[in-house]
Order: structure tokens, then sequence, then C-alpha cells
């Protein structure tokens, strides 16, 4: 079924209360559209006792409609007026109605119908007559005041109150209308949703209702970016510098790519480099001179240059064969629009030339032979004052061929000629055709029915082309090409239509075949071609700077070789003679030479950019990517040659360690970042409303308890943020359920899973002994327990979990017999911590009440904000013994227990058989 269009609805829906008996039913109607709008409809079915039918008996309750109606009083006001003047006026009309033994409606439609019918038939002069007789009989009637008289007059007078009764009842039907639309668009939606979540009972925000996360599916995607803290810090740094080089420094994934590609956009010209994985300056300084001059050219609108891979043969057929493709398309319409002018002109090209051409030959002729004749005095020395002014002229011609002026004069002064003969030509001809009487004569005796088809095809066709051209307003992308493309076709018809009906009509024929028309189209087709050429304008030259970027391209991105033989001899018998033989190649550029042309050409760039108030900014990404910051920084040292262009901003990705180094720069010593960078930008994890921003742009509708677990897990790193954000989604098709409890619970148990895993995986590269085996034998029942995690196991989980997180990991960590070493018992620390912290997140999340603990958490001080859950996850990153105290201190404000409940400290082996009732591993 093809669902209707929202403004078809609210057509319809306007109808329906217009049509309406009374104002209860106009609420009925606004109770159902508010239960149809999808963001209340999606609320229903997903707790038991919340269907559209209990929803709708509890928006009849007195103190929901009382709501709905204060929000709407006005309108509400304007309808029980015209309601209750309606109810007054069928009552006048009911008993005028009674006080008549007559059927009212028939009298009054009979009379009506009589009184037409005779204007109709007889005409007015005969119809007021007869009018006047009837109103002759009626004043009889009632002065001899007869009971006739009393029933025909207490019928016209219910017949007109009903007429008043049916304004009425449209002025009520209009009123209730609008106060209906109110209803729909704006007082009846809060209201529902209120009863709605209420019947939703506790924390109805927990159920993940949501179907458009289009945002997280593409986490590259441009448009769903939002400026954050560190993009107006950095526009700001670039704004109060003319050129420099500016660090951008963070933890990985905190949006430094996002950040320099948001800036390169928003330059006039911007180039993004990745810097080599492996410590190479010369390749990254030639690969970044590329780049530069592929931008530039593409920037002006220039194509690339295309080295030979092919053949001399092979090159010269392609290019052979394109132009003889451009030829034949060309020709296929030139020639035969060659061939119709010049068959059609032919007469009236005779024409002009028997006409122009003796007084033409005999003027030249005479011009001639008068220039001839000045020019034979001239060359006698007869004319003395011609000669010297030959030589001035001369002279002067000289000197004006350095005269950059005289060409574009020159151009300009044909250009404007050009323009001047074929607007006078096209008035010529039209001048012409006003003048000729017999053609004036011929289109005066169009009858009205050839012209009135005329303007009808013209008209029709000129309407449909611009239906086309500029298109309907319909809710679908298909339908709206579908219709364009049908309109498009009509006017092409439309357009065949007139042409043929102009060629086939005897009267426009009789117009058309005029013997002076075809002189007249010839010149009107000459004017245009001039007024076209008056447009003409030369291909402007290659720009310097492109022509620089292109040799350079070929500088770098091939080996030039050119070879030079000359050979002499004496016969062809016996020859005597001498060869000789020259072969030139370029030199690759070596780093010194390459970095000075990258520094020059760049300088010219930015003084272009310059000029026009633009500004040039290049990025360098991925530095992070060299290792240690010793070899961050040796790279900074290396490509230091570069920075420091005048006009250019350079904007270089680093590592936390380099910011840094900048940051306590000449304490003690000074390293490569004081002469390299002018500033440091530090892009900080998101904080808690940042990542609300960020996913409210990515999946609207997604609550705010899955926004709190997202940024959690993520510590506020946003490219984590959006893969928790894909992960909630996933898990939630998963355990096939709506709930913050069922959802937080899978998402954390396998996270926790497969991150246990992994330090399983580095525990397995260390040495261990029979007294330390209990450390692997842990994390195997803890990691079994996760992954057979199920509803029925979900109390032999969390003591699992509780007795690693809080005892019995660090026992086996700290325990005096273990033959543990210190990097082993480090990782050991690390992932108790992290269990620490999903098990205190899994406390929180996955137990009832959300929204009711959350408020007493942040009442009973600052540990119970959720934006500490995020930091210590990122305190997790720097050390597990300091986000230890931070997660107990969370957890006390939350009221959880520090220590287990209860067991003795060992994590038990997991069931042997698997749930027999739920199948599924999360």
């Amino acid at each position: 079924m093809v669902p209707w269009p929202a403004k078809w609805k609210e057509r319809w829906a306007f109808v329906q209360d217009f049509v309406a008996a009374d104002l209860h039913e106009v609420y009925r109607h606004g109770v159902r559209a508010g239960l149809a709008d999808p963001s209340t409809a999606r609320l229903l079915g997903r707790r038991d006792g919340v269907h559209a039918g209990l929803v709708q008996l509890r928006m009849l309750f007195p103190e929901n409609e009382q709501q709905v109606r204060a929000a709407s009083a006005r309108e509400l006001v304007d309808a029980s007026r015209a309601w209750s003047a309606l109810g007054e006026a069928q009552r006048k009309q009911r008993e005028a109605a009674e006080a008549t033994a007559w059927k009212w409606w028939a009298v009054c439609l009979t009379a009506a119908a009589a009184g037409f019918t005779v204007l109709a038939a007889w005409g007015q002069v005969v119809g007021s007559t007869v009018l006047a007789a009837m109103a002759l009989i009626c004043l009889v009637l009632r002065q001899r005041e007869t009971q006739v008289w009393a029933d025909l007059r207490q019928c016209f007078r219910a017949g007109w109150l009903a007429l008043g009764v049916l304004a009425l009842r449209c002025q009520f039907g209009l009123l209730a209308a609008l106060w209906g639309q109110e209803l729909r668009r704006h007082a009846i939606k809060p209201v529902i949703v209120k009863v709605v979540r209420s019947m939703l009972g506790e924390d109805p925000d927990s159920l993940l209702i949501t179907d458009n996360y289009d945002g997280l599916r593409s986490p590259r995607g441009r448009g769903y970016v939002v400026d954050s803290a560190p993009t107006l810090l950095l526009r700001r740094k670039l704004s109060q510098i003319d050129a420099g080089t500016v660090a951008v420094c963070g933890p990985r994934g905190a949006g430094k790519t996002t950040l320099l590609e948001t800036c390169v956009q928003e330059a006039d010209f911007g180039l993004l480099a990745q810097a080599p994985a492996t410590y190479a300056p010369h390749d990254f300084v030639l690969s970044l001179s590329v780049e530069l001059c592929e931008t530039y050219v593409e920037a002006k609108g220039y194509d690339l240059p295309e080295f030979a891979r092919l053949s001399n043969i092979r090159r010269f057929l392609r290019r052979v064969w394109g132009w003889c493709k451009r030829r034949l398309h060309w020709s296929a319409f030139a020639l035969p629009a060659a061939a119709c002018l010049v068959l059609g002109g032919a007469a009236a090209a005779r024409l002009l030339r028997d006409y122009y051409e003796p007084p033409v030959r005999d003027y030249f002729g005479t011009l001639g032979g008068s220039l001839m004749a000045w020019a034979e005095l001239t060359w006698r020395g007869q004319a003395a004052g011609t000669s010297v002014s030959l030589l001035i002229v001369g002279a002067l011609w000289w000197r004006l061929r350095t005269a950059s002026w005289l060409l574009g004069f020159l151009r300009q002064s044909a250009l404007a000629l050009s323009a001047l003969a074929g607007v006078a030509l096209c008035l010529v001809s039209l001048a012409t055709l006003l003048a000729d009487k017999g053609a004036v004569q011929r289109l005066g005796a169009l009858s009205s029915a050839t012209v009135l088809r005329l303007c009808f095809y013209a008209v029709l066709c000129f309407v449909l082309s611009q239906a086309a051209s500029t298109g309907q307003r319909l809710p679908a992308g298909g339908l709206q090409t579908a219709v364009k493309t049908a309109f498009r076709w009509a006017s092409r018809s439309m357009a065949v239509l007139l042409v043929v009906f102009v060629l086939r009509n005897p009267e426009t024929q009789a117009v058309l075949a005029d013997p002076e028309n075809p002189l007249r189209i010839a010149a009107v087709l000459t004017g245009l071609l001039l007024l076209k050429a008056s447009n003409w304008k030369p291909r402007p030259a290659e720009p310097a700077l492109v022509t620089r970027c292109r040799n350079h391209l070929y500088r770098l991105q091939t080996i030039q070789s050119s070879s030079a033989a000359l050979t002499t001899g004496a016969s062809q018998i016996g020859s005597l003679g001498t060869a000789h033989t020259t072969s030139v190649s370029t030199i690759p550029p070596n780093f010194p030479e390459l970095v000075g042309d990258f520094r020059e050409l760049l300088s010219q760039i930015a003084a272009e950019y310059r000029k026009e108030g633009g500004r040039v900014v290049i990025a360098i990404d991925e530095v992070d990517r060299l290792g240690s910051e010793t070899q961050a920084l040796a790279f900074l040292g290396e490509i230091k040659a570069v920075l420091g262009v005048p006009h250019v901003h350079y904007l270089i990705s680093v590592a936390e360690d380099v910011g840094a180094a900048f940051v306590r720069r000449g304490l003690p010593h000074r390293d490569v970042t004081d002469s390299s960078l002018d500033d440091v930008v530090y892009v900080q994890p998101s904080t808690l409303q940042e990542s609300r921003t960020i996913l409210a742009r990515r999946a609207p509708d997604l609550s705010d308890p899955y926004i709190m677990l997202a940024h959690a897990l993520s510590g506020g790193i946003p490219r984590d943020l959006l893969r928790y954000g894909r992960r909630i989604m996933e898990t939630r098709d998963k355990t096939a359920s709506d709930e913050l409890a069922d959802i937080s619970r899978g998402l954390v148990l396998q996270e926790l899973a497969e991150t246990l895993a992994g330090f399983r995986t580095l525990l397995s590269k260390k040495q261990w002994s029979p007294d330390t085996y209990r450390v692997l034998d842990a994390f195997r029942n803890l990691v079994a327990h996760l992954r057979s995690a199920c509803p029925c196991t979900e109390f032999e989980v969390h003591y699992a979990l509780e007795q690693f997180a809080i005892d019995s990991a660090n026992d086996l960590g700290q325990t005096p017999h273990a033959d543990l070493t210190e990097e082993a018992r480090h990782i050991i620390d690390e992932a108790s911590g992290y269990a620490y912290f999903s098990l205190t997140l899994l406390d929180i999340f996955s137990a009832d009440g959300f929204d009711r603990r959350l408020q007493a958490a942040a009442e009973r001080g600052p540990n119970g904000d959720p934006e500490l859950l995020a930091e210590a996850r990122q305190e997790l990153g720097l050390s597990p013994y300091s986000a230890r105290p931070l997660i107990s201190a969370i957890r006390e404000a939350w009221l959880l227990p520090l220590q287990p409940a209860s067991g003795t400290g060992t994590i038990p082996p997991p069931r042997s058989r698997p749930c027999s009732q739920h199948q599924q591993v999360l």
C-alpha cells in the first residue's frame, strides 16, 4: 500500500473535522491523529498494557482533555461560540417549521424552482411580470388573513432560517476544522506523549526506539560533522596569524583527522597529506610536491598531464580516433544544416547578387582607379604632403608593434561592429515585413479560428515547457522526475503539432509563401550569427603558474632523455666518414633542490591567493604513526625546511607527547618543536554534552541513557563513541529487546569478554610455573562465564565478575608465592581494573529505576555525575592504580558494594552444559 503524502493526510483530516457533528468528534479525530504520529506510534506496544485503545481511552479523561483544550483555548472559544450560535439558529428554525402544517422544504423548493423556470423560459420581462402577479396574490391573501397565507408565511420563514442555519453550519465546520488543525499540530501531541510515557512506567527513556541511525553507519560522512570546541579554537588561532605552523595533538580517535579535513575544506586552497608510516622525508616531500601541483592544476580547472604508458603508434591512433569521432558527430549535424541553409537561401543570395553586384563593382572599380592614381602621383613626388603623411604613419605603425592595447581595441571594435550589424539586419527585416502591404494584408486575412489555434498551441507549449523546467513539488523523488519528463515530452510534442499546423494550414501557407520571406529569414539568420559572433571571446591562455606546476610534475614523475646523432659519409661504394651521438637525461632532484622548488612554488601559489584575500592551508596528518616521540621529532626536524612559507598555514597532527614537548619548551632544554611549531591545539575527549551533540546529529532518536552508556564505554573518544553507538544497535538486534537493562548487559559483557581474551593472549606470552597457573585459570573461567551468559546465569556471571574485579585477581597478582614478572603483574592489574569498571557499568545500567538512581546519585555529590564514568575510562588508559579509587568513589555515590557479598575468592568454572532455554550467545 502506497502511503499518503503528509499534505494529503492533513487536507483529509481538515475535511473530516469540517463534516464532524460536534466538538467531541473533532477531539477524537485529533487523538487518533496523535496516535498515528510516528513519534507516538513507535512507543505503543513496547511494554505490556500500552496500546492504542487504552491510550485513546485515557485521553478522554477530564484532566487530559482539559490540558488539550487549554493549549488551544483561542480556537476552541471561537468554535464553541459558533456551535452555540448554530444551536440557537436550529431551535428557531424548528419552531418556525412546527408552526405550519405544510412541509416547508417542499414549498420553498417549489417556489424557487417555479421562479427559475419562468425566468429561464420566458426571459426577464415575462418572468418579472409573473413574479409580480404572484406577489400580488400573496398580498391579497395577507389582507384577508387566511390560513393559507399563515402556513405559506411560516414555510418561507422556515426556509429563510434554514439558509441561516446552513451558513452557521459552514462557519462552525470551518472553525472546528481550524481547532482540529491546531490540535494536530501543537496541542494534543505533548499531552498524548505524556500519557504514553506515564503508561510505560518507570524509565520510559530506557527503551531503545530509533530507526534513523544512518550517521552511525557512515562514521566518515562529512554531513554529520559538528563543530567542537577544538574546531572553534583552531579557527581563532588561524585568524590571528598570517602564516605559521600549528600542531593538533590528542589521543587516537579524538577527531584530529576530522578537524584537519574541516580546515582544509574551509580554506580557499587546501591540501591534506598523509605522513609516511616509515621515516622517509625525501619521499614525503616528493609526494607532497606532486600533490600540491595536481591540486592547484585541478583547482584552476585544467586537466592533469597524462604520462605516456602506450606505444607511439597506439597513442597516435587513439588521438586520431578521438578526433574522427568528434568530427563525425559535428558533421552529422553541420552538413545537413548547411545543405538546408544553402538550398533555402540560394534564391535570396542570387537576388542580392543581381541587385547589388553592379553598383558595388562600379564603386570598387572607381575607388581602385583613384588609389592607383594617388599612389602614382606620390611615387613621382608630385604629392609632397602625402609623402610626409605616409612617413609619419609608417613610423607610428612600427612603434605600435609593442602596444598591448592595439589588438584588444581592434578585437573589441570588430565585436561591436558585429553586434551592431546583427541588430541592424534583424530590425531591417522586421521593418520590411511591416512595410510590405501584401504581407500585412495576408496576416490580417487570418481567420479567428486559425489565430485562436495558433495562440492555443503556443501558450500550451510555453506552459508545458515552464512546468518541465521548474518541476512539481511532489513528495517522492521518482514521481517528481517522472512528472518533469512527462511535461518535457508533452511540450516537445506540442511544438511539433504547432509546426505541422502552420505548414498544413492554407491560411498560414499563404503567409509563408511570400516571395520576400526567404530574403528576410536569411537576413535574420545572418544577424543572429553576427550577434553570436559578437559574444566570442578568445580562449584564455594557460596561466604561467599552471604551466610551471605541469612542468614540475613532469620533472618529478618522469625521467626525460634526449639524444642526437650526426653521421657523415663520402660515397656509396666506399664510405669514409665519422659518427657522433649525444645523449642528455635529467637528474632526479635531490632533497635540498626538492625543498627549494617546493617552497618557491608554494610561495607563488600563496601570494596569488593572498591577493584575493584567500587562505592556503597545508595539513599533514598521521605523524603519530611514526612510532616513538623521538622518531616524530626527528621527522619534524627533517621536514622543517618546507615549513614557514609566507601566507601558508601548516596544520600537523602529532601525538600527545610531541605536544607536551612543545608546552614544556625550555624545561629543562629545547628541542625541534621550539623552532618548528608556532602553537598547539589540544583535541580533548568529548564531554557528555558534546557526545550528546555528536550522537544527536547521527542518531536523533537515541535517548539519554544510551548516550551515557556509549559515552562511558568510549571515554569520550569520538571514534569509539560512534563504534559503541553501532554496537548498541547490534546488541538490540541480538537480544531482541528494547530495554536498557538487556542491551547494556549484553553490550558490557560482550565487550569485557573480548577485552579479557586480549589480556589472556598477552599473558600467554609470559613465563609461567605450577604456582602461578591459577591466574590463567581465573581468566579462562571468567571468559567462559561471559561467553555463555544468559538470563538464567545472571547471578553466576555477576558473582564471577565480582570475584575477579574486586578480590581474586588482586590476590593472584599480589600473592607472595606467585612467581610473576612485573610486566605480567601489571597486565593482571590492568585487566582487573577494566573488569572493575565493567562491573560498575553493569551495576549502574542493568538495574531497574535508572532515572531514579541517577537523580539520587547526583544529589549525593559530584561523584554521582555520569561524566565521571568517562573520566574513569580515560584514567584506565593511564594507570589502573589511579583509576580504581575513582571507580570506587563512583560506586559509593551509586550505593554499590565495594566488596563481594560472599565467596571464597576463587572463580568457579561455568556450567558444563549450555542453557536449553536461551540458545543465543551474547
